[in-house]
């Protein structure tokens, strides 16, 4: 017999309440409570299966199988490719490029047996339109237009293909669940129940999940902490770059990014990217500066650029674009106080060229220079290249990977690099470079004129 009672569910974490609250206990977010019908069988199952633990040691262990995905790039954020019977959870905003990619997948992936295509969205013509404009001809795809989950899990269960592409999950449904679809209870249940069937039958599946305003993966937490894998597709509307985070992953590094280019055949591979980033730079103006930045074990150079004008108001604005606003005015502090630069009456705006978002201290440097760099007015020398992390008493601090950072910028013809004088030491292979090592920020600025 089934009983039906209504609970309220927290729309963040999934925390349910007898009754509405207005702050939830779990995740302490305001207004995120809703009533839902809850459904309980509470029919007797009969004796249920006894279960004993057994020892770590005595536990045979199955050779983890990896495939490749046929794209470098995702391949790279992955760890090496994709893993046998592993659920992948894949992010990103409208019209960012998550079902272009994921097609792109279906095309190039190199696994045994079929790729299912389950799609909640989007008819079979339209698929077909999509896949005929980037030029996807793999006679192993297999389409299938479902929102049922049970119908999905059986055909995946016949078919046992594997690949399988759910597109997306906040469209598939249960019927055990009397909620929308969409709703917290729905996406943890059909979570739970694609994940049972993908480890039982060892099939690879990705999920392709819809984003929030803030950017998060729309639905309870749990979804995240259920799933293996979890990759962010980002990038700027008006940019034609995209990038592929990861930010979960059991089976690698959570570090390494993927760099693509948006064109009209599909996401384009940059195998390349400090090429790219720093191709467009001409002529030798004040307040820009190139850095290089790590991400996973690969080096990026990008170009940033400062603007320090007088403020016209008594609030001078601070303004960041691809860096924390909070590292820029803490910076500009330390100018202040370790430089004697007088910049508490200018407005100051700081941009990563490209549309490129970074967080590592090893780009300090860099912002210190493009910023007294546009104050003054004085350009940096073009061939330059800044890295080290600034600390609050103005020292320039080392930085870690300081050998494949200098070979990056070797790579690109750079001829001048300054770094923390502490990484200096601590070289042991010759560069054509010429090495400038700094203790703070005051020595940095004297070495090209800014002081």
């Amino acid at each position: 017999m089934a009983k039906t009672k209504n609970v309220f569910v927290c729309s963040n974490c999934g925390y349910e309440s007898a009754k509405w609250l207005g702050k939830c206990p779990g995740c302490n977010e305001w207004n995120s409570f809703y009533e839902e019908k809850f459904t309980k069988d509470t029919k007797s199952t009969g004796e249920k299966r006894v279960v004993k633990a057994t020892k770590l040691n005595e536990v045979e262990k199955r050779q983890t199988t990896r495939f490749s995905t046929g794209i470098q790039e995702l391949d790279r954020v992955l760890g090496g490719g994709m893993v046998e019977g592993s659920l992948i959870l894949l992010g990103g905003e409208p019209g960012i490029g998550k079902s272009t990619l994921i097609l792109q997948i279906c095309n190039h992936v190199k696994v045994g047996g079929n790729v299912l295509y389950v799609s909640g969205e989007e008819s079979a013509e339209q698929i077909k339109l999509r896949a005929d404009r980037l030029q996807v001809h793999n006679d192993q795809i297999l389409f299938l237009a479902q929102t049922d989950m049970d119908l999905i899990k059986s055909e995946m269960e016949e078919i046992k293909p594997g690949l399988v592409i759910i597109d997306s999950i906040q469209t598939i449904y249960s019927d055990d669940i009397s909620s929308a679809p969409g709703s917290v209870s729905q996406v943890r249940e059909i979570t739970a129940q694609i994940m049972k069937t993908c480890k039982q039958n060892h099939i690879t599946t990705i999920i392709i999940g819809h984003v929030t305003k803030d950017g998060n993966i729309a639905g309870p937490r749990v979804l995240e902490h259920m799933v293996d894998t979890v990759l962010y597709l980002e990038g700027e509307r008006y940019f034609s770059y995209r990038i592929l985070r990861s930010v979960k992953n059991r089976f690698g590094s959570t570090n390494e990014i993927g760099m693509f280019e948006m064109q009209d055949t599909g996401m384009v591979e940059i195998t390349n990217p400090s090429q790219i980033l720093i191709s467009e730079r001409e002529g030798n103006p004040a307040g820009s500066v190139i850095v290089a930045s790590m991400e996973g074990t690969r080096s990026i150079l990008v170009e940033l650029q400062a603007l320090v004008t007088p403020s016209v108001f008594g609030m001078p604005r601070r303004t960041a674009m691809g860096i924390d606003y909070n590292r820029l005015t803490l910076l500009m502090a330390v100018l202040e106080k370790r430089a004697g630069l007088m910049l508490g009456n200018q407005d100051a705006y700081l941009n990563i060229v490209g549309g490129m978002k970074m967080n590592e201290p090893a780009i300090d440097l860099g912002i210190v220079l493009a910023v007294a760099s546009s104050f003054k007015n004085c350009s940096i020398p073009k061939d330059l290249v800044a890295i080290g992390e600034v600390g609050l008493t103005g020292e320039v601090r080392a930085v870690n990977q300081i050998e494949k950072r200098l070979k990056e910028v070797e790579k690109l013809g750079f001829k001048t690099c300054i770094i923390p004088e502490n990484n200096k030491k601590l070289l042991k292979e010759k560069y054509k470079l010429d090495i400038i090592g700094v203790k703070n920020i005051v020595e940095a600025m004297k070495q090209i004129g800014l002081k």
